[in-house]
């Protein structure tokens, strides 16, 4: 009877004052001493067996949160949770009140809170303590666990103002601590605290131990799983630069072979614009040494007034440096030989433009001037050529036409087609180089050719009509030397031996040019009027006549009108109007009416000076033939 009604309260988990109950109902019902005796052994039996069940069912429960700690670390996925859930385990396995992990910052030389689970201070959760300072500096210095009944009271470790504050404003009384180690090195502590004194046994210290063994796991883990990670990052990034070099490295070789294939067969500006847009993007426009636009790939457009001018300045700094420059989404190289600056080259792109990439851009500039070269050593070969036969040609030294011809044709000229030969003069005497330099390209392209004699450049260009000849070649000539240029025409001439004849021609227009002030224009006989008459060889009387008077012989003839005799009698008295009429018979108001008609027809200023003695001179001719 009395073990069951001890094992009834075993079985409902009774608390140790329910055991008494059976005694004292016993002796209230007047039981013997053997009986009494009898309940008590009972009584003290079933509490040592409630004991040793509640033992066991702390164990299983400390059993399972380490179990439960273990599974967290082999999932490892947040560290954080991991720690929180270790600390908040040790608070409810230890029935504490609060308990907390600090840790060592190795940097800083000092410990600091890192997980708190009941905490309600502020100040408590924010706490950094110097190594060596509290009862955890005291744990993390003996790495062994230490408990104190009383924290404020207790004198075996130091106290700091603020960390007793700090514990006080939390409320702490009673704490146990226990160090967090690595082998032989403590990187934290972890604790348990009450808000009274309770103190902690030896078993629970023992628990928490083997919960800070599982959090400096969790500690060491994560440590390897971020190096780890930190390697497979800086592998991966290493794998990316050594692909990104690899893919420059083939990028600059692919250039680096289609630039030498161009070196070889003579390409141009235009083909080292296309192998750079190719290999690296973007438009490329490469400007010559005066920073117009010699060749262009990828459509780039033109620069603006800000662009150039800050391409003109990166260019400067290109050629000082000897390297590519940028300005914003420009990336200018200078395509220059030592002093001697060529043209420069300006990459168009957005996107960032990387060092191997930059010099594939620099070696671009370089294989740009050397073609520049080649084709200016060809050029000046070519011109040397074409000038010693123009030589020949203007001092009448054509003793073998098929020997000539043959000449000819190795520079690509027919001198079987008919021709102009011009004569140039530039004002600027510090121009002439240039100038030739000019005429020698010019010629090349026209299928012509040029030399330089003096203070002239004589040119001998495919052609019929040698005033609009000239006229174009004073223009652009001009232009490119921003100085007037010139020019007296002749021709056409379509026989080597005709060529000398017509230089001579050609100066002599161009003497009259100058000569009539007319510096900077461009003119054949035709176009001088009278003054061509005089100079030119053939003597084209009828042309002049038809350059002069063409309009009003022309509307005679339709009209059978009689300007012509108007013009003579008008001149013939003095510009005299009164008299003109007396002479023809005729009204004033008539002789106004034709001489305005005959204004219609020559244009204005026909009455000028220097028009009017043309039109005389004219009329004068026009008698004789008639």
């Amino acid at each position: 009877m009395s073990c069951t009604v001890f094992l009834d309260l075993l079985a409902r988990e009774a608390s140790p004052v329910e055991f008494e109950g059976p005694l004292v109902a016993a002796r209230a019902a007047g039981a013997g001493p053997e009986a009494l005796a009898e309940l008590e052994a009972a009584k003290i039996a079933a509490l040592r067996v409630r004991t040793i069940m509640r033992r066991h069912a702390r164990r299983e429960a400390e059993l399972a949160a380490l179990f439960d700690t273990a599974s967290d670390l082999a999932g490892l996925r947040d560290h954080d949770a991991v720690l929180e859930a270790i600390v908040r385990r040790a608070r409810r396995l230890l029935n504490a009140d609060i308990a907390y992990m600090t840790l060592n910052d190795d940097e800083r030389g000092d410990t600091y809170m890192r997980v708190t689970d009941g905490s309600v201070s502020a100040a408590f959760r924010r706490l950094r303590l110097p190594m060596g300072a509290g009862l955890g500096g005291l744990v993390a210095q003996t790495a062994m666990p230490y408990t104190s009944a009383h924290y404020l009271k207790d004198p075996q470790f130091r106290h700091r103002d603020f960390i007793d504050e700090a514990v006080a404003e939390e409320a702490l009384v009673a704490i146990t601590a226990v160090p967090m180690r690595l082998g032989s090195r403590v990187i934290g502590v972890l604790y348990a605290a009450n808000r009274s004194e309770r103190p902690f046994d030896r078993e629970e210290s023992v628990l928490l131990g083997s919960l800070a063994a599982h959090a400096a796991v969790a500690i060491d883990n994560a440590r390897l799983l971020e190096e780890t990670r930190t390697a497979l990052e800086e592998l991966s990034a290493a794998n990316a630069v050594v692909q990104a070099r690899s893919a420059a490295v083939e990028r600059a070789a692919q250039a680096h072979d289609r630039m030498t294939a161009l070196v070889v067969r003579g390409g141009g500006a235009e083909d080292v614009a296309a192998v750079v847009t190719e290999v690296l993007g973007g438009t490329l426009l490469v400007l010559d040494a005066e920073g117009r636009p010699l060749a262009a790939a990828g459509d780039p457009g033109p620069l603006g007034a800000e662009e150039f001018a800050a391409v003109t300045a990166a260019a400067h700094s290109a050629r000082a440096q000897g390297r590519t420059v940028r300005r914003g989404d420009l990336w200018i190289a200078s395509v220059s030989t030592g002093e001697d600056v060529l043209g420069t080259l300006v990459l168009r792109t957005p996107e960032e433009v990387s060092d191997a990439d930059q010099r594939i851009l620099e070696r671009a500039a370089l294989v740009t001037a050397l073609l520049m070269l080649l084709r200016r050593s060809v050029t000046e070969a070519e011109g040397r050529v074409r000038g010693e036969l123009l030589d020949d040609l203007l001092a009448g030294r054509v003793p073998d036409a098929d020997a000539l011809a043959a000449r000819a044709r190795l520079v690509r000229v027919d001198l079987t087609e008919p021709h102009v030969v011009l004569s140039a003069r530039c004002a600027a005497p510090e121009q002439r180089g240039r100038a030739a330099f000019w005429a020698s390209s010019h010629a090349a392209v026209a299928g012509g050719l040029s030399a330089a004699r003096g203070e002239e450049i004589v040119l001998l260009l495919p052609g019929d009509r040698p005033g609009d000849a000239a006229r174009r070649v004073a223009k652009e000539l001009g232009a490119s030397l921003a100085a007037p240029v010139t020019v007296g025409a002749a021709g056409p001439v379509r026989a080597p031996g005709a060529v000398a004849a017509a230089h001579r021609e050609a100066r002599r227009c161009a003497d009259a040019l100058l000569a009539l002030g007319r510096a900077g224009d461009g003119a054949g006989a035709a176009e001088l009027g009278f003054v061509g008459l005089l100079i030119g060889g053939d003597r084209d009387v009828e042309g002049f006549l038809e350059s002069v008077l063409g309009p009003v012989l022309d509307y005679d003839a339709r009209r059978g009108t009689t300007l012509v005799r108007t013009l003579e009698d008008y001149f013939g008295t003095g510009c005299s109007l009164s008299r003109t009429a007396e002479r023809l018979h005729i009204h004033v108001n008539t002789v106004t009416q034709r001489l305005d008609r005959v204004g219609r027809l020559l244009g204005e200023g026909w009455q000028d000076p220097g028009r009017a003695l043309e039109i005389q001179l004219a009329l004068r001719l026009h008698r004789l033939q008639h």
